[in-house]
């Protein structure tokens, strides 16, 4: 652990040297263009060993196709799939498939054209809790696949950017199980994909604990392979810069991403978050946000039809103003027009005294280390709870 924790240190340090060379400069001193061979999350330039924050305070934008962003929330059903067999597997999510394509299809049925769609993590696989390793990865989808490219057909028929999750199995990280956030523009394009940044462990109670491998849990990995600006990536799009994610109660994480200019974050959940966390990200950092949650869910194995925490998506205005909210827990969609244009005419990134919190940050120490899914994937969840059982560190991981 040791070596690990003095390669971090290395990787941080040089991205602080960077950021300081690069202070009033529009490109990164040390930006570098992907290697097209490199596998990776995302086919966009990497940035190396620097952060992504702007020194000046002037963050990296694209400019933009349209004044004004309608963006729509489909608030849709969670089914998991019979992940028994790869055939079952296939099955079942060529029937959840299908009806994405057909919520798609009903979007722009209503309320008018879209400019990005959003769904939330498990349109495609769900989720249930009885999945082990293998059946998750049986589950699975493939980035490109035969279920994006469907989903690509749809963006280039109706001109929309669509972002959706999934679990994820790639080749580039063998045994991993992942959860990743895609945002294809309006070509069937995949700009951008975004791993989920953690998962809290230690939540759940005995027994059980998620085995889903998270940048955090490969942290020292990822950044050898993709950088560190793609710890927190902000996808710079002619529509804004979007930042999704699928974390709740974790104020930082939001912090960071509008530190590297994030405009509208469109977050996730699937059967719990507070409107107060998610109208805060808007409050504190001067953004749009939108959450979506999944709605009741007939058919769900494992579930009731409502799980207790179905609806409540939402799009937020940066001041925190509901801008737009589902007015019930069924399946439906969630428009606001979003006024990018005038927007960027007084938004800046937050402003934040770092000195006055920089050594409590410093200071703080993880209750679980980083890499803990490196050299082992746990198969199933109560393995996953065995194996981080002495993982802890602090004082009540002790007793």
């Amino acid at each position: 652990m040791g070596t690990d924790i003095d390669r971090r240190r290395l990787f941080y340090a040089a991205a602080a040297l960077s950021a300081l060379g690069a202070a009033g400069a529009s490109v990164p001193a040390l930006a570098r263009v992907r290697d097209e061979t490199q596998d990776g999350p995302s086919p966009l330039p990497d940035r190396g060993l620097d952060p992504g924050v702007p020194a000046d305070g002037d963050y990296a934008r694209v400019e933009l196709a349209k004044p004004v962003v309608t963006l729509g929330v489909v608030q849709s059903r969670v089914r998991g799939v019979d992940a028994s067999t790869d055939r079952t597997a296939r099955r079942a999510r060529a029937d959840n498939l299908n009806h994405m394509l057909d919520l798609i299809d009903a979007s722009f049925g209503w309320g008018g054209p879209k400019d990005i769609l959003f769904f939330h993590e498990f349109p495609i696989t769900g989720y249930r809790a009885s999945w082990g390793r293998a059946d998750t990865l049986r589950a699975a989808i493939e980035i490109p696949g035969e279920e994006t490219e469907a989903i690509a057909r749809k963006a280039r028929q109706y001109n929309c950017w669509i972002v959706f999750g999934s679990y994820v199995r790639d080749d580039s990280w063998p045994n991993h199980v992942l959860s990743i956030t895609s945002v294809m523009d309006n070509t069937g394009t995949i700009v951008d994909k975004h791993w989920k940044a953690r998962n809290i462990k230690g939540l759940f109670g005995p027994g059980f604990e998620l085995f889903t491998t998270t940048i955090y849990d490969v942290l020292d990995e990822y950044i050898e392979r993709y950088g560190l600006d793609h710890v927190m990536p902000v996808t710079r799009t002619p529509l804004g810069n979007i930042v999704t994610s699928s974390v709740q109660r974790e104020p930082e994480l939001m912090r960071a991403f509008a530190m590297k200019g994030g405009e509208i974050f469109l977050r996730t959940a699937t059967g719990g978050f507070t409107q107060t966390d998610i109208a805060s990200t808007s409050v504190h950092n001067g953004v749009y946000t939108a959450i979506v949650n999944n709605a009741i869910s007939p058919g769900n194995p494992g579930f009731f039809e409502d799980p207790g925490n179905s609806g409540g998506s939402t799009i937020y205005g940066p001041d925190g103003a509901v801008l737009a909210q589902a007015g019930s827990q069924f399946e439906t969609i969630v428009n606001a027009r979003l006024p990018m244009a005038q927007f960027r005419q007084r938004h800046t990134i937050p402003y934040v005294h770092m000195d006055l919190y920089r050594p409590i940050f410093d200071a703080y120490r993880n209750r679980f280390p980083p890499n803990l899914f490196t050299d082992y994937q746990p198969t199933d969840t109560a393995d996953a709870a065995r194996y981080l059982a002495n993982k802890g560190v602090w004082a009540m991981d002790r007793r």
